[in-house]
């Protein structure tokens, strides 16, 4: 048996009070307790002055880009030429996908993530090494014309046909990528397997105006983009198809991860709300930054009950990997609680992907994954103290 308390300025559990001179108790890699100093039961260990607070979670990331020293494209750029960039940048004969997977959670590790879920185009699957954050690979699906319909599936379904379970956690799921890439049948089938086998989906959703365009009047710069590559089906979409349709289907799944959602209307928060035992938003908010989208309806989104978590996208699109920085902008962007800022960038994320019974919180017997970010000694509101200063994580 291992035992040791972590005491610190601050303990900040999330889903409880914060606890001033806190301390967590920690037995075999899981959490036994968590209370004030004269309830240490074992070994002590001073982290000093730093809130310590659960591990942070990225529930909307690829990977696969970590290795790009800089975002691709520049601020503002319509959203189908970026992904040329993209397209362009994949195809590149030096992309080493396994070690840049390595290298981005590494980064992620360095920056108090100790949780991911990644959008996966490779069979690269699991931790590469085990002191690196845990890892769920939403294996990603592209295929808009019913032709494709088949084999993309079939690539999926061999891509994700591994064991699925690790320490009690799903670490496989499915992710048909957007409705200007992927058929409508192609999405029905991939969200039936997934009820199938239980596992998460996650789709990219209602990102720019222009998707929302192709849905409506299969026209635009998607359909320009399709054509270009060969890929339009002028079948595939149902001229005044609208993000709802989409959700619908999504909602079947027994976890659905809903990212960006820049352009979703009221209607649809309310519906994400009423579905928020089994359905959540990803929030990307530098990436949104980036491409100049208008204000993101953070606010009144959570107003309506919609259950926002938060994710870096990529370093195709970001300049790091870091969720304490998008809880800093998120901050400095909106009116926001600070508690509820830090919940969206732990538990928040981990109820998104499904793993909130093991992670997101300073919870008795939870997996003991902490963050320690230094704070002033005086700090007497520990969400203030971590988002209104430049500190980096310091321990994880």
């Amino acid at each position: 048996m291992s035992r040791l308390c972590l005491t610190a300025r601050w303990v900040m559990p999330v889903d409880d009070e914060p606890i001033s001179g806190g301390v967590v108790t920690v037995e075999n890699g899981k959490i036994l307790a968590v209370g004030k100093q004269s309830a240490a039961v074992g070994p002590l260990r001073d982290l000093g002055d730093v809130v310590l607070l659960p591990g942070l979670v990225n529930a909307h990331t690829h990977l696969e880009f970590s290795h790009l020293p800089q975002p691709l494209g520049e601020p503002g750029m319509a959203l189908p030429d970026w992904i040329r960039l993209v397209l362009a940048n994949r195809q590149r004969n030096d992309c080493n996908s396994a070690a840049a997977i390595a290298a981005g959670l590494r980064e992620s590790r360095d920056c108090g993530v100790t949780s991911i879920a990644d959008i996966a185009t490779t069979a690269v699957s699991g931790n590469v090494t085990d002191d690196v954050p845990r890892r769920l690979a939403f294996h990603e699906a592209i295929g808009f014309s019913a032709a494709r319909c088949e084999s993309a599936f079939a690539d999926v379904l061999q891509r994700s046909n591994v064991e699925h379970r690790s320490k009690n956690m799903t670490t496989t799921g499915f992710s048909p990528h957007a409705p200007y890439t992927v058929h409508p049948d192609l999405l029905e089938r991939l969200v039936d397997e997934a009820s199938k086998r239980r596992l998460p989906v996650a789709m990219h959703l209602a990102e720019s105006e222009a998707e929302l365009q192709l849905l409506a009047e299969n026209s635009g710069p998607f359909r320009e983009l399709l054509e270009e590559r060969g890929m339009w089906d002028p079948s595939a979409i149902a001229p005044g198809t609208t993000p709802m349709d989409i959700l619908r289907v999504l909602a079947r799944a027994p976890r659905a991860c809903v990212i960006h959602g820049n352009f979703l209307s009221e209607g649809d928060w309310n519906f994400l709300a009423r579905e928020r035992s089994t359905m959540s938003l990803v929030y990307c908010p530098r990436t949104h930054a980036y491409f100049q989208h208008p204000r993101y309806p953070l606010a009144q989104m959570l107003a309506a009950g919609v259950r926002v978590a938060l994710g870096t996208d990529s370093r195709a699109s970001n300049p790091d990997l870091s969720v304490l920085a998008e809880m800093r902008h998120v901050a400095a962007h909106h009116n926001i609680e600070p508690e509820q800022i830090i919940r969206m960038g732990t538990l928040s994320g981990a109820e998104a992907i499904g793993w909130d019974k093991i992670v997101g919180s300073i919870t008795p017997g939870k997996w003991a994954d902490l963050t320690a970010v230094p704070c002033e000694p005086q700090a007497s509101n520990p969400a203030e103290a971590i988002l209104f200063s430049n500190a980096q994580p310091t321990q994880v």
